[in-house]
């Protein structure tokens, strides 16, 4: 495949290297004559491991070149990779000033293209930045249309400085978002013999899923650093702890936990969290992070209340009751928090949870429900349908119906789901998802 490379920054000069070691005809641009220069004298422009070696291997062997000029990049190539920098402003939103450049010198040339060329960026970019930034740029530059007279595609890169070789040959997972069949075609040829799981999807959600995984890396960091800081104040080695830990791949470092949806609760972590954070503060430890998952927690319970109050009407129809579905403790259950301050706010709630029966709690568990919801018995009732025809509001917590079907909804009910029912259920009334 013929394939320029836009932008001989980190990002570019690996990605033109690998290209070409992978056997296609690779021209990197830059404005920068100096860059142009050192490819084509077969100098790698950055330091990072192997990369000299790849980009001289790749002129040697007239598979790699540089030009500065954009219009030689584009008529010479079948698809583009736009690799330029996305720098931060001084609010902290992106620079998107090089992108927005790279596209009108790419859609210029495109004008006088008559062949269908992709151009796919890999720039890291905020959801709705293909659609608000580089899709008008193309076509205003251009005079063409997306999809019909040029494709686009976005394909995140996911490479570590001084593993960047490697990463790129050994991706955990290979994501590209299009718009189009030929452009889905161009990345998955780009992608062949890549070991990682590719994934196709839309532009919105592969420019989500870059900035996903570097938060949840910095989350990584910044959680292992204040477990540090906790076991180091307690005389305990935090690398054993965290070795330890990260050996159970059931739930530890798996995809246990971490599907969007509500609140946590139980017995367990709120008290578990509580008196980690009360025994760091007595050990002078300021762990942010650790301080704010409860706080967050609190606000998924208040919005979800809002999201009840904004949908119009008093009646609300609860289904479910206890901290998760299959269980019926309901010792600090999210879905017992938001009913308290819906209750506390005058709303006519009737509840029911397949596994929770009034008559049967005791101990600790009925103590909690008598504190927070004294009136449950009142509010409790085991026929789901009668919870459903009650509510103008109907929300569902978890999705334990005790094997009954999920009750017919009148078109003007809303239904306001915390667990992603499946698609049958979601027919009926107005649908709203918590966050999908």
């Amino acid at each position: 495949m013929r394939i320029s490379v836009f932008g001989i920054g980190y990002v570019g000069a690996v990605s033109a290297a690998c290209l070409a070691a992978d056997g296609h005809d690779v021209v990197a641009v830059d404005t920068n004559p100096l860059k142009a220069k050192m490819i084509n004298d077969g100098v790698a422009p950055i330091v990072e491991t192997g990369l000299a070696e790849l980009v001289r291997e790749g002129v040697r062997g007239s598979k790699l070149r540089a030009t500065t000029d954009a219009a030689e990049g584009v008529l010479g190539s079948d698809c583009s990779l736009i690799c330029v920098g996305t720098p931060s402003l001084g609010n902290g939103n992106l620079d998107l000033t090089q992108v927005e450049r790279v596209c009108e010198s790419i859609g210029a040339a495109l004008a006088r293209k008559n062949d269908f060329h992709v151009v796919v960026v890999r720039s890291t970019m905020l959801p709705g930045s293909m659609a608000e930034v580089v899709r008008p740029a193309l076509e205003r530059s251009s005079g063409k249309k997306t999809d019909a007279d040029f494709g686009l595609a976005i394909f995140p890169e996911f490479l570590r400085e001084g593993s960047a070789i490697r990463d790129y040959r050994e991706a955990g997972a290979v994501i590209i978002g299009v718009s189009d069949p030929k452009s889905e075609r161009i990345l998955r040829a780009l992608n062949q013999g890549i070991p990682g799981q590719l994934h196709v999807t839309d532009l919105a959600t592969a420019e989500a899923i870059k900035y996903t995984n570097n938060a949840w890396h910095a989350t990584k960091v910044v959680f292992a650093n204040e477990i540090g800081a906790f076991c180091k104040a307690h005389g305990i080695d935090s690398h054993k702890v965290m070795e330890i830990v990260c050996a159970d791949r059931r739930l530890n470092i798996s995809t246990a936990y971490l599907k969007p949806g509500f609140a946590y609760g139980g017995s367990c972590l709120p008290k578990d969290l509580r008196a980690l954070r009360y025994r760091a503060r007595g050990r002078d430890l300021n762990l942010p992070m650790l301080n704010a998952l409860s706080e967050s927690n609190e606000l998924s319970i208040r919005n979800v209340a809002e999201m009840v109050m904004n949908a119009g009407s008093r009646k609300v129809g609860l289904i479910g009751l206890s901290f998760k579905a299959g269980t019926d403790d309901l010792r600090e259950s999210p879905a017992v928090g938001l009913a308290e301050q819906l209750f506390g706010k005058g709303y006519d709630l009737k509840i029911f949870d397949a596994n929770v029966n009034y008559s049967k709690l005791m101990g600790s568990n009925l103590s909690y429900i008598q504190q927070h919801i004294p009136h449950l018995s009142e509010r409790l009732t085991d026929d789901l349908n009668a919870v459903a025809a009650h509510g103008d509001t109907v929300v569902v917590t978890h999705s334990d119906l005790g094997g009954a079907p999920f009750p017919a909804l009148r078109p003007e009910q809303t239904v306001i789901d915390l667990v992603r029912l499946p698609a049958a259920a979601q027919s009926g009334g107005r649908y709203v998802g918590l966050c999908w």
